[in-house]
Order: structure tokens, then sequence, then C-alpha cells
């Protein structure tokens, strides 16, 4: 039975070392909300690991070619999930200003509400843009940093410093790229309803 089960996953692309290390991030998580009450730079390493290595699981994917469809939605949907978790609980605890936090979780849950509803209504699934890659690195270094600003480390005053200089380009890039994802959607939804009637016609 357990060998049966092994193929089907093998053969689904699920059991795949890219998902397993995405998996693995993911099990960080609950150890970042842990720690960052009474631990702050302790969380903010392990987010600023999180975040860094976000590429491994791509490079692991292409170099030994173990890419999968699930693989192509779990991982942006845990990066996702790191961030919006990362920056709230950050927030919460009084790591990083409220409304920096706000202007993180506000995009993330629009896009990510404007993207399912889109998919169900038929969308075709596109992906991640080179810019969305960029910001989400910028906000996946700069938001630790400043978690680290606010501990009582020996290197928070240029932690601070240096999150700063970069959280502001990110949340900026985050937004002008929700922007395009608006257009995006509305040719691929348009794509969707010439399908379902037959026409050709696409969104201007």
């Amino acid at each position: 039975m357990a060998g049966s089960q092994w193929s089907f996953l093998t053969r689904s692309r699920l059991a795949t070392v890219p998902n397993a290390i995405t998996l693995a991030r993911l099990a960080c998580l609950p150890v970042y909300l842990a720690w960052i009450d009474g631990r702050t730079a302790a969380a903010a390493v392990l987010l600023g690991v999180l975040g860094i290595t976000d590429w491994v699981d791509g490079w692991v994917a292409r170099r030994f070619g173990q890419g999968s469809d699930f693989g192509a939605v779990f991982d942006p949907a845990v990066d996702r999930l790191l961030l919006f978790v990362g920056a709230a609980a950050a927030a919460w605890h009084g790591a990083i200003p409220a409304w920096l936090g706000v202007a993180i979780l506000v995009r993330e849950a629009l896009v990510a509400s404007m993207l399912a509803g889109a998919t169900l209504a038929g969308m075709e699934r596109f992906p991640v843009s080179v810019w969305g890659k960029r910001y989400t690195f910028g906000l996946m270094v700069s938001v630790p940093l400043l978690v680290l600003g606010a501990s009582d480390a020996a290197v928070a005053d240029a932690a601070r410093a240096a999150g700063w200089v970069l959280v502001a380009p990110a949340v900026v890039t985050s937004w002008t790229t929700a922007a395009g994802y608006v257009r995006r959607v509305r040719v691929g939804l348009a794509a969707a309803r010439a399908a379902r009637s037959g026409g050709t016609g696409v969104a201007g």
C-alpha cells in the first residue's frame, strides 16, 4: 500500500525535493510566531532565512527537472503566507510600525482575493511577474531587518537603518505590481469569457 501511494505521489509531482523544501519553510512559521514575542532577534533571523532561501526550491526544481504544477502554486502561496503572517506578527508586537504592516497586509489580501476570485471565474493562472518576485524578496529581507532593529541585538541600529532603506522601494513596487495585476486579470477574464462564448476578443 505504501509503495503504491508513493508511486502516485511521484507521478502527480507532489513528492519532489522542491516541494519538501517549501513545506519545511512553511513548518518553520509557528517557530517564528513563538519566538517573536520574547526572542525577537532569533525570530528576525529565522524570518530572514526563510525569505532569502526562497530561491533554493526554485533552483532545485530547475536544476534537477523537478518542477510541477503543484509546486508552481504551492511555492508562491507559501511565500505570500510567510510575508503576510511575518508582517502581521511583527506589527502586532510593535517590531514594525502599524502603518507599514497595514500597507503590506492590505496589498497582499487584495491581490490574493482578486486572483482567487478571477481563477474561480475561469481565468487561466499566470506566473508571478519579475517585479513581483523582486518586491517579495525586498520585503522578506527588509521586514526581518526592521524586526532585528527592534531587538536588543548589538547590530539593531544598523539593521533598522538598512531595513528602512530597503522597505520603502519594496512597498512602492508591491503596489505598482498590484496595479499591473489588475489589467492582467481583466485580460484573463475577458479571454475566459471569449473562450466560453466561442469569441476571440480581449479587454483593451
